[in-house]
């Protein structure tokens, strides 16, 4: 996968598109996870979504690593 994108002569990088993908994600399983009502057997939330968040980015990341090789 390329270091940075080219947008109408912007270059973008590929860590901030990654970042934008995990976050559209993430808000995703949130409402999923509020719908299914699992927040009540977490502890704290905020610290939940940012795990979540952090752990979604690395995924994210080495799977568009290994597809783009």
């Amino acid at each position: 996968m390329p270091a940075e994108f080219d947008l109408y002569g912007v270059y973008v990088p590929r860590l901030l598109v990654l970042m934008i993908l995990s976050f559209m994600l993430v808000i995703l399983i949130r409402r999923s996870l509020s719908w299914l009502g699992a927040y009540s057997l977490v502890w704290h939330r905020g610290l939940f979504d940012l795990s979540l968040y952090v752990l979604l980015l690395g995924a994210v990341s080495s799977l568009t690593r290994w597809y783009f090789v």
